[in-house]
């Protein structure tokens, strides 16, 4: 789909519509496992009113403390195959082995009412949003070092280190697909660096004074 998609949803009718009405951007975040991405993004969820954000659905079954329609919406594969087929999904991918998507019109939904939306979907998801809606901001998020990477990866508990870590490789591989890229060794620097890269943008886009 290209920018004139059947949405009919381009970058600039997103941004303003006739009635000059301020419209949401899109902030896509993205990055290997175990870089931070959640955290970051939660804090400046809490900081900021002028952002919301989107509820992937996903055919794995919850980890302990995720609640269903917080986290993700979690639905059985028949469900998310009929979501496919009706053409619900900004994208959607198979991510070890599980299905993962972004629901579309709940996206363009928040965004025409004047809200920023941040999703957070995994490199090659990131990358087809683009395809379908090239206003979209991508930021991808790098660990300072791979053995940085795998010691957060083992203290979470996560199984087949090996495996995830050649995924590491290939999506490290495409971070010049984005337009921005932070380094998170130190959490609180990634995070002054996160948001005002966020308020750059929207400065770019709507000026100082309408944000």
């Amino acid at each position: 789909m290209s920018s004139e998609s059947t949405s009919g949803l381009t970058k600039a009718n997103i941004i303003k519509q006739k009635n000059g009405k301020r419209k949401g951007s899109l902030f896509v975040v993205s990055g290997p496992s175990g870089t931070g991405k959640t955290t970051l993004i939660e804090r400046f969820l809490k900081e900021d009113g002028n952002v919301m954000f989107s509820v992937s659905y996903t055919t794995r079954t919850p980890r302990k403390g995720e609640i269903n329609g917080e986290d993700y919406f979690f639905v059985d594969e028949k469900k998310f195959l009929n979501m496919i087929e009706g053409g619900d999904f900004l994208e959607w991918e198979n991510v070890h082995g599980h299905l993962y998507g972004t629901p579309k019109q709940e996206v363009f939904k928040i965004m025409h009412e004047g809200k920023d939306i941040m999703l957070d979907i995994d490199v090659k998801g990131a990358i087809n949003v683009k395809k379908e809606f090239p206003g979209a901001c991508l930021i991808f998020i790098e660990p300072p070092s791979k053995d940085e990477l795998i010691k957060r990866l083992s203290l979470r508990g996560e199984q087949e280190i090996a495996l995830r870590m050649k995924r590491v490789e290939e999506e490290i591989a495409k971070k010049d697909l984005f337009d921005y890229t932070i380094v998170n060794d130190k959490i609180d620097t990634a995070y002054e660096d996160f948001r005002h890269l966020i308020e750059s943008e929207r400065e770019k886009t709507y000026g100082k004074n309408n944000r």
